[in-house]
């Protein structure tokens, strides 16, 4: 039985949040991810989740995931702003309406910590199972799921970015 190709994660880390609570560390100290600390270090044509991008993540990016990767963003949300709105090289895709269910930011919308977002693009691109791993780390991690679990699944039946958007209107709409 040939075993299944592990996706790569690769994390730019701004060095702006408390290491404690940090995820992307967390998630470096187990193994589940790389850790660049420049972001001309992340993949070229990886897709890099940048909440300031313009085209929402859908499960179309799935086939450029695997060839190249995912890539996420760590910067403490009080300083994101700046630094994403340049040009990140890579793919930038922007996550949908998901609530935050770590314990920094539980309940806010879109306010994700890098764990989820990796967790929700993984997800909805079909990748449910790396998923699932990367947050078992967290005693949190199964809050985050529960809590999207019905948008997880609506975008994750997406074939493309405006679906999601489409979606993620409505989820909006009865939030």
């Amino acid at each position: 039985m040939q075993q299944q190709k592990l996706v790569k994660i690769v994390v730019y880390h701004a060095g702006q949040c408390d290491p404690k609570k940090c995820t992307a560390l967390k998630l470096k100290r187990h193994g589940l991810i790389q850790l660049v600390h420049q972001i001309k270090h992340l993949p070229r044509k990886a897709v890099v989740l940048n909440p300031y991008s313009k085209k929402a993540f859908s499960p179309a990016d799935k086939e450029r995931i695997a060839k190249f990767g995912l890539a996420a963003l760590d910067f403490s949300w009080e300083h994101a702003e700046k630094p994403l709105l340049k040009i990140v090289r890579g793919t930038s895709r922007c996550l949908p309406y998901l609530i935050a269910g770590n314990p920094v930011n539980f309940g806010c919308p879109t306010k994700l910590s890098t764990a989820e977002a990796l967790a929700a693009a993984l997800y909805i691109g079909g990748y449910r199972h790396e998923a699932l791993k990367l947050l078992s780390i967290f005693k949190w991690g199964h809050t985050f799921i529960e809590l999207n679990k019905e948008r997880l699944e609506s975008y994750a039946e997406a074939t493309n970015s405006s679906q999601v958007v489409e979606m993620q209107k409505r989820w909006i709409k009865t939030a």
